[in-house]
C-alpha cells in the first residue's frame, strides 16, 4: 500500500498512535476543525486525521457528521488505498467482549438509530456498507472480529437493541458506518479497529465505564494500530483476507 488513512474522532484516542509513529502535523482544511498528521511506515504514507474540537461546545467532534466530512476530506486529498475507522467502542459480555478487547470489523457496517418507517427507506436508514475482509490480519494480531453498528447516541433504547440484534452487531460505536458510507461512495476500501471501553449489558452506566476505561482502551488501540501498520504497509488490501 502506498497510503493508509486513519480517521479518529477523539484526540485522546489518537494520542498513543501519533506518539508511536512520531507523526507530524501537516496543513489541514481551512475553516474545518480536522487535524491532519503524517508519518511513514515501510515506505507507506500514514495519514492520521482527527475530527478536532467543536468550536461552539469545546469538546471532541464525535458522531457521524464530523466522521463523514472528515473522511471525505481525507480521501479527496490523499487518495488512500485503505481507510481505517479507529477508536473506542462498546461491546457485549454476552457475546464474549471484555473491557480492553480490540476488534476488527467484519462483513459490514450498519446504523442502529436511523429508523425510517417508509417502504424502501428502512433499509436505507440501517445501511449495509462493506468492510474489507481482514481475517488474515485478525489472525496475525490474535484479535476478535465483529459487525460494527453505529449511532449518534452513547446509550441505546429498546428499538436500538432490536435493530442491533437483527443486524448481528457486536461492536457499538458512533462513527464507523458514516466513514464506511463515504468510502463506499468514493470506491475506497475501509475497515475498523475498535477498543472496548464499556459493556452495553453491564449494570454500570455506559458513560461511567467509558470515562474509567478511555485511557487504557486508547493505549490498546494505539498498540494494535502500530501492528496493523506493520502488517498492512508491505501488502495489498486483498492480502488482508488471507
Amino acid at each position: 500500500m502506498k497510503c493508509i488513512a486513519i480517521v479518529i474522532a477523539m484526540s485522546s484516542e489518537a494520542e498513543p498512535i501519533l506518539r508511536a509513529l512520531n507523526a507530524q502535523e501537516i496543513s489541514a482544511v481551512p475553516l474545518l476543525p480536522f487535524k491532519f498528521y503524517e508519518a511513514h511506515r515501510s515506505e507507506c504514507r500514514i495519514i492520521i486525521s482527527v475530527n478536532g474540537v467543536d468550536k461552539h461546545h469545546g469538546v471532541d467532534s464525535i458522531g457521524t457528521e464530523s466522521a463523514a466530512l472528515n473522511t471525505y476530506c481525507v480521501i479527496d486529498r490523499f487518495k488512500p488505498d485503505l481507510v481505517i475507522s479507529a477508536g473506542t467502542a462498546g461491546g457485549w459480555s454476552a457475546l464474549g467482549a471484555v473491557i480492553g478487547d480490540v476488534y476488527l470489523s467484519d462483513q459490514k457496517f450498519v446504523h442502529h438509530d436511523r429508523r425510517i418507517g417508509i417502504a424502501g427507506f428502512s433499509e436505507y436508514g440501517i445501511g449495509s456498507y462493506a468492510a474489507v475482509p481482514v481475517s488474515a490480519l485478525a489472525r496475525a494480531l490474535n484479535v476478535k472480529q465483529g459487525i460494527v453498528t453505529t449511532s449518534n447516541s452513547l446509550d441505546e433504547n429498546d428499538d436500538d437493541r432490536r435493530l442491533i440484534a437483527e443486524s448481528g452487531g457486536s461492536v457499538k460505536d458512533m462513527e464507523a458506518a458514516a466513514v464506511a458510507y463515504v468510502c463506499e461512495m468514493m470506491s475506497t476500501s475501509v475497515m475498523a479497529v475498535k477498543a472496548i471501553t464499556d459493556l452495553v449489558d453491564h449494570p454500570t452506566a455506559t458513560a461511567e465505564q467509558f470515562t474509567a476505561n478511555l485511557t487504557m482502551a486508547s493505549r490498546k488501540l494505539g498498540e494494535n494500530l502500530l501492528k496493523i501498520m506493520d502488517f498492512c504497509a508491505p501488502r495489498s488490501v486483498w492480502d488482508l483476507e488471507g
